[in-house]
């Protein structure tokens, strides 16, 4: 496959900004590429005159980056023809020998399970799920005890919702595939907080749509480019309860203003995790036509693979000709445990919301005294901080990190075109002392960066 030299230049970004050469930096920024999948194995690069001249520098300067991605064994080479991507066949290097035995993974923003609460929700469901067995199983919009609990939650916020207006999912993840695959056509567009949730990036991608980005700034979002952005946008994602990654929460006169002439998908997955300050009010509150996207993964726990979609029965009765392309329903067990947990009110949990707080406010005190020049502000609410470096070196500090015992997301797998890389996502949802101990390790890692070393691992698994 080859690949143009205008999409290659979409995927670098601002490779320009940075310590060393230009070659250098050119080099560094297309093994990363390699390594993040976004230049897939065997693909064939554009030749040295055709990108220099998309990324307005020299030839010498790209023609020296390839040699020294040949070098190191990420591009092959043979007379008149392309440069095709592969990956070194060497060895991986020893990590150094101060590393600790046991890694700790910042790239997943997950609860632990509350064991005791979901002991009790699957006996009880156990207990129920004799009523299903005359029943095939294999219910498109979900058992109606999950359908009837999801409703009652959305009456409780204060937003009036029948049985009929939910669909039950295999997690949010699913639910919005499922949308994507109905509602967007190949080349639609799509609108997108910026950043977003990768997953969704993937998704929309994955339907042949072009995106459209909308900065979330850092006083949050602006309601007339997102207007104005709706109007030539087929479809809309936002995330405005405790987004991730920035854990920001939509202003309610945002919230009151935003009229998007496209239809809209609001993911909730965040909404309980209100750590300053009261929960929002549900989005379709003041947006009605809105479809509202929800799960039990970040307020229980992410191995409870439960969703759903709130919306008009007319688009539910398209999503359930849809669905079995992909599946024939979400496991009924599951589902009676989820139903228990929300008419127990069990994804409230004051303390689980301390414990947040707590292990939020160590890792932002270890990063003061360990890495200040790295900027975290205090989020609202949510399980991640959105931190942002003074130089670039998100990708590069990824690729490295886990030589010294830590894992993290890069900032450019939350955007496009190659943006944050001065950004990382650090997740608080583990123990305050081992958040400690991965921003100590973090620092020992940027540290080697900053003194020439390199990394030759792909990114880890985003959730």
């Amino acid at each position: 496959m080859k690949i143009s030299s205008y999409a290659v230049a979409r995927m670098m970004g601002t490779w320009q900004e940075g310590p060393g050469p230009a070659h250098q930096r050119l080099s560094d920024r297309l093994r990363l590429l390699i390594l993040d999948g976004r230049l897939s194995l065997g693909s064939a690069l554009p030749s040295e005159r055709d990108l220099a001249a998309v990324l307005g520098t020299s030839r010498t300067t790209v023609g020296a980056a390839y040699r020294t991605l040949v070098e190191h064994g990420y591009l092959a080479t043979r007379a008149r023809a392309r440069a095709t991507v592969r990956l070194p066949q060497d060895t991986p290097p020893e990590p150094p020998a101060s590393r600790d035995s046991m890694t700790i993974d910042l790239s997943f923003a997950a609860p632990p399970a509350p064991v005791e609460i979901l002991h009790a929700a699957f006996s009880a469901a156990l207990e129920r799920l004799p009523r299903h067995f005359e029943r095939h199983g294999y219910d498109r919009y979900g058992t109606a005890e999950l359908r009837e609990a999801v409703a009652d939650w959305y009456q409780r916020r204060g937003l009036p919702t029948a049985p009929d207006h939910i669909m039950i999912t295999s997690g949010a993840q699913h639910a919005l595939g499922l949308l994507a695959r109905t509602l967007l056509a190949p080349r639609d567009k799509v609108l997108i907080d910026h950043p977003t949730y990768p997953h969704a990036i993937r998704t929309f991608t994955d339907a042949h749509a072009r995106l459209l980005p909308v900065a979330v700034g850092a006083s949050g979002w602006d309601a007339a480019q997102l207007q104005a952005a709706g109007r030539d946008a087929q479809l809309a994602y936002l995330i405005p309860d405790f987004h991730n990654p920035t854990g920001m929460c939509m202003s309610a006169s945002v919230r009151h203003r935003l009229r998007l002439a496209c239809p809209t998908i609001i993911d909730e997955t965040m909404t309980e995790l209100a750590l300053d300050g009261a929960k929002p009010e549900p989005f379709a509150a003041h947006m009605p036509t809105a479809v509202s996207v929800g799960s039990v993964s970040k307020s229980v726990w992410g191995g409870l693979r439960i969703g759903w979609i709130r919306a008009f029965p007319s688009l539910l009765q398209r999503l359930e000709k849809a669905r079995p392309a992909t599946d024939l329903g979400t496991p009924v067990v599951e589902q009676l445990a989820t139903a228990v947990l929300l008419n127990e009110r069990q994804t409230e949990r004051p303390d689980a919301l301390r414990q947040l707080r707590s292990q939020r406010d160590a890792l932002r005190q270890a990063l003061t005294e360990q890495l200040p020049d790295l900027h975290a502000p205090q989020p609202a609410g949510g399980v991640t901080l959105w931190a942002t470096f003074r130089e670039p070196i998100s990708s590069r500090l990824a690729a490295i990190a886990p030589d010294y015992g830590v894992t993290i997301a890069a900032g450019p797998r939350f955007g496009i075109g190659g943006a944050f890389e001065r950004h990382i996502r650090l997740p608080y949802t583990l123990p305050s002392s081992q958040l400690t101990e991965a921003v100590r390790r973090l620092t020992q890692a940027q540290l080697a960066l900053n003194q020439g070393a390199t990394g030759t691992h792909g990114p880890a698994p985003v959730a």
